[in-house]
This record gives structure tokens, sequence and C-alpha cells, in this order.
């Protein structure tokens, strides 16, 4: 089989630090070449990534470019796409497009009509109401979590045939570190994530705790501050700025609780591991919980409340916490010490491997290829 696996012209193929989709690109599609499966990547020029073919239209990630004013950026993602497009129409010999690229990807895909296509759904399903509630019947998708399935319209419910949980290459090794005292919250710096709460409940309770996330693209003190500074930045007033500055700020001593800007690399993992905890207060229906098995996978018991996808990968008192409050967490917090991190990397192996994920999208891909033979 070869599959075209479009990841978008965001960032690259892994990304060079925060990128979640890339980051489940970056994890399937090795384990997918392991398989058997060529694989041509529709990505950016500065993709590193191992695969058979890379296709591209711009040399380097247009990431920073989303915060600009919609009618600046808004063919971006129809440029890269038409690129794909073009290469569809050129060859026969692609057996099926997985896409990642939100909306613009199943419409411009619908629309062409080729190989079938798999679409793969990380996102809130309720940002983008008109399109979903009309979702074009021939893409099939697929979802991150159950939760995110069944809160999803009906239309886009009807096109779903599965639910994949993301994968993390942690699983595979056996990073055993000394644990330390401080808690962690990884991830963007934004309300959702719920880093405010994370810092109260830590402040008040004298535990340490590291943030590590961008705040809208900003990935140090310094970049933010830039951005603070200038009332005229065009990123001054937006809201993940606001929120770190508003909510967040207050509770940064340099000491307890700090920021420590996007952590990459070796750097990551080792603050990840050495973690006593990773902590996961959302404000929303997480769909997908990237950090919450990465977590897992390092032995790093996760500690959350109970919303979105976190109560199908965490078993409460064996592999983690959930909790239904703020004044909750903080006791399950507190308890944090009684969960085996042994019972987390076996969990981790067991359920969220690459090969794990890999073997579930195979399913999916044989099943999607059928349904198009069927319906031709």
């Amino acid at each position: 089989m070869k599959v075209l696996v479009n990841a978008g012209p965001w960032l690259s193929v892994p990304p060079p630090a925060y990128g979640g989709i890339e980051n489940v690109v970056a994890t399937l599609v090795p384990a997918l070449r392991e398989r058997g499966v060529r694989v041509v990547l529709a990505s950016v020029g500065t993709s590193k990534l191992e695969v058979d073919e890379l296709i591209v239209t711009y040399d380097d990630g247009q990431f920073a470019d989303l915060q600009k004013p919609y009618n600046q950026v808004m063919g971006i993602a129809h440029a890269h796409l038409s690129r794909v497009v073009a290469e569809l129409r050129g060859r026969d010999d692609i057996d099926l497009v997985h896409d990642h690229v939100e909306v613009v990807g199943p419409a411009v895909l619908s629309a062409y009509g080729g190989p079938p296509v798999l679409h793969t759904l990380h996102w809130d399903l309720h940002k983008h109401p008109a399109f979903y509630n009309a979702f074009p019947p021939s893409i099939a998708v697929n979802g991150v979590s159950e939760s995110q399935l069944a809160r999803a319209p009906r239309a886009l419910r009807a096109a779903a045939i599965g639910a994949i949980h993301l994968a993390t290459p942690l699983a595979d090794r056996d990073l055993r570190p000394s644990r330390g005292e401080h808690m962690v919250v990884m991830g963007r710096i934004c309300g959702l994530k719920g880093q405010h709460v994370a810092a109260r409940i830590c402040q008040k309770l004298g535990l340490p705790l590291v943030l590590a996330g961008p705040v809208s693209g900003r990935d140090t003190p310094a970049e933010l501050d830039v951005v603070a500074q200038d009332p005229d930045h065009p990123l001054h007033n937006h809201p993940d700025v606001r929120y770190h500055l508003d909510q967040v700020s207050p509770y940064l001593d340099g000491d307890l609780v700090r920021w420590a800007g996007t952590v990459g690399g070796a750097a990551r993992d080792e603050l990840y591991a050495t973690a006593r905890a990773a902590l996961f207060p959302i404000q929303w229906d997480e769909p997908g919980g990237t950090a919450v098995v990465e977590a897992m996978a390092l032995g790093v018991p996760p500690v959350g409340l109970r919303r979105g996808c976190l109560p199908e990968i965490i078993d409460h008192g064996r592999t983690g916490f959930l909790a239904d409050g703020e004044e909750e967490l903080a006791e399950w917090v507190l308890r944090v010490d009684e969960l085996d991190p042994e019972e987390c990397r076996r969990e981790a192996r067991r359920r969220f491997s690459p090969s794990v994920m890999a073997e579930r999208y195979l399913e999916l891909y044989e099943q999607v290829a059928r349904g198009h033979l069927a319906r031709t």
C-alpha cells in the first residue's frame, strides 16, 4: 500500500518543539513503514522525517502566519492542498490519502474525488458547525477518542469509522531518571489547558511547578516580553497572551512556580521524566490527550480533571487520578506517591505505543479502501 499522508503546511515533521499533529504524524509514519507501507508525505521543506517521498509547497513551516488576519493567511492551506491535488492527478499509484488538515483537507479532497480518503479529527469539532453539519459523505473520518466522537455533529458521526487513541514513541523507551519534586504542566499556555489552576494549587500547597510550552508562538520569556511591552504589537491582545499575563503571571515567582518557555528534545523528556506528577487541569473536553500518554510512558503519574478523553486514558487509582473540581484535584495531587510509575509505563506500552496505533490505522486503511472499491 502507498499512502499519501497530508500533514499540512504549518510545521515541519517532526516539529522543532511544540506541534501536536506533526508529532502524531512523526510517530505514526515510521511504524507504518516498518509494516511495509510506502509513505508520501505532504509537508514543508524542512521536514526531516524519513519517508519514501516528500512533496512541498513551502520551504518552511507557516505556523507563525496563523497569527495574522484571516485575509492574509487564508490562501496558505489552500495552496498546500492545491499541490496535493496536483500530485494526485499526476499519478495513479496512491492507494489512500490520510489527511490531517482541518476543514480545508476534507473540503478540497472531497471535491476532487480522487483516491479514498481517511481524515483524522484532532481538534474541537464545534468550531465549524456549518461545515461539520454538512460533512461530505465521501470522506471517512476517525476520531482520537470516543468522547470526541460522542460530542461530534450528527453528520460527522455518520462518517466516523472508529476512534484511535494517540501514541508516543516514548512508550518504547526506558528512561528512568531520578524522580524530582516538581510538578509539570506540558503544553501550549492557554485558558483551555488551565495552567492558572495548576499554579494556584501548587502555590497553595507549597509544591514546585514548572509550566512548559509556548504562548501564542512565543517560546521564551524574553520573546513574550517584547509582545507584552508593546501595545501596538499584533499579538499584544491575543487571548493566549492576555491569559498568560493576566491569569498565569501573577503566580510566577521564579522559584516555586515558573514558566520555562518552550522545551524540546532531550531537555523536554528530562523535564517531564523527572517530574513527580503531570497535572492536567483542563478547562475543556480535551479530544486527544497526547501529553497524558507521554507522561504515563515516562512513568509520571497524570493527575487531571475528569473531562474529555482523560477518563478513557487514565485508570483512576491505578495509572493516575481524576477529579471533578479544583479542590478535589488538589487532594489527589498530594497523593501522587501512591501511584506506581511502573504501572503507568506498562499501560503506555500496552495501549499507546506506535506499533499499536499503526496496526489500528492499517485496519482503518483497509476498511476505507474496501468501501471505496464498493462504491466504484
